[in-house]
């Protein structure tokens, strides 16, 4: 028995360093493929680079990941793959762009890039508010069969004080076939953090989402002022170098990362405000306190059911005002 669970180990830490070998690998192909932009299209815009950076973004991480998992059968870790990422961008910045960067901006990109990896690991080990069997202060992790997960539609009653009508997260627990387990206040599965973000974690993942614009904004700076020194923004017809390359198609790669991350931010922030979910709001239909089923009028033959958020108490005042005069 001990030399199986030995064997399991191994296997596992085996298939572990496979992953961040890959990862590693799909970084620095995402990286070249990137640069090819500015390769071949140095005459375009700005914008036009930028639109051809993330058409190629998006079918060579589709395309790549189905020759990998269906024709190579090997997988990634998507973990790995941002920790390759910040380590890509922060070794390039170290070789090329320092050295046209003012000391008080390479300090602070610097700074910024040793708390993103700190984060980092911090937000993949951390508990994200995995329920325990009998409370949330129990021990041992609540055991279920794949039989009886399968339809996790349905909260799990806990012995708590708080009501679910009220702005509390005690009683509303999810589950998550990710990490086959109950999270309180679980706001999704976040496969490039590794873990499930919950109750525990929730402020940890905002405030590292907060540092990976802070830090991309602060390595978009540090590039603009490298090409700027260089000219190479302002010379297209010359032939460019790989490390010139590499400098405009990290900038747009960066763009695009500062968009839909900003994008995201935005969207927790609302989240935050009306006190809600993200699994809550895509499946809301799953959970019984969210739905106002409003009784149907003369003529009609089924009740409407209407999306109601009982957290806030705002939104649901305004929905029970509108209701009330409509009828």
């Amino acid at each position: 028995m001990v030399e199986t669970q030995d064997q399991r180990k191994h296997l596992a830490q085996s298939k572990s360093i496979g992953r961040c070998i890959v990862s590693c690998i799909s970084v620095f192909l995402t990286q070249l493929v990137l640069s090819l932009v500015p390769r071949f299209f140095s005459a375009s815009s700005f914008l036009t680079q930028l639109a051809l950076s993330a058409l190629l973004l998006l079918l060579f991480m589709g395309f790549g990941g189905w020759c990998r998992r269906r024709l190579l059968q090997v997988h990634a870790s998507a973990p790995a793959f941002v920790f390759f990422n910040i380590l890509f961008i922060w070794g390039f910045y170290v070789s090329v762009i320092r050295q046209a960067v003012p000391l008080l901006n390479d300090a602070v990109f610097s700074g910024e890039v040793v708390f993103l990896v700190i984060g980092l690991y911090s937000i993949l080990t951390s508990d994200a508010g995995i329920v325990t069997n009998g409370s949330a202060s129990s021990d041992q992790p609540l055991n279920s069969s794949v039989s009886q997960v399968d339809n996790h539609d349905e909260e799990l009653e806990l012995p708590c004080h708080e009501s679910t009508e009220g702005s509390g997260l005690g009683t509303r627990v999810r589950y998550c076939r990710s990490c086959k387990a109950y999270i309180k206040g679980l706001d999704h599965h976040c496969p490039a953090f590794g873990n499930c973000i919950g109750q525990n974690n929730h402020l940890l993942f905002l405030i590292l989402l907060f540092g990976f614009i802070s830090t991309e904004a602060s390595y978009l700076v540090c590039a603009l002022l490298f090409a700027a020194k260089s000219g190479i923004l302002d010379r297209p017809s010359m032939e460019p170098t790989l490390s010139e390359n590499l400098a405009v198609s990290t900038i747009l790669f960066t763009i695009l990362q500062l968009v839909w991350q900003v994008v995201f931010v935005i969207w927790h922030i609302y989240c935050v405000c009306v006190n809600i979910r993200t699994d809550e709001w895509i499946n809301w239909k799953k959970y019984p306190e969210f739905l106002l089923v409003v009784q149907p009028q003369p003529g009609q033959r089924f009740a409407n059911v209407r999306f109601r958020n009982p957290y806030d108490k705002g939104i649901l005042q305004n929905v029970e005002e509108v209701l009330a005069l409509r009828a």
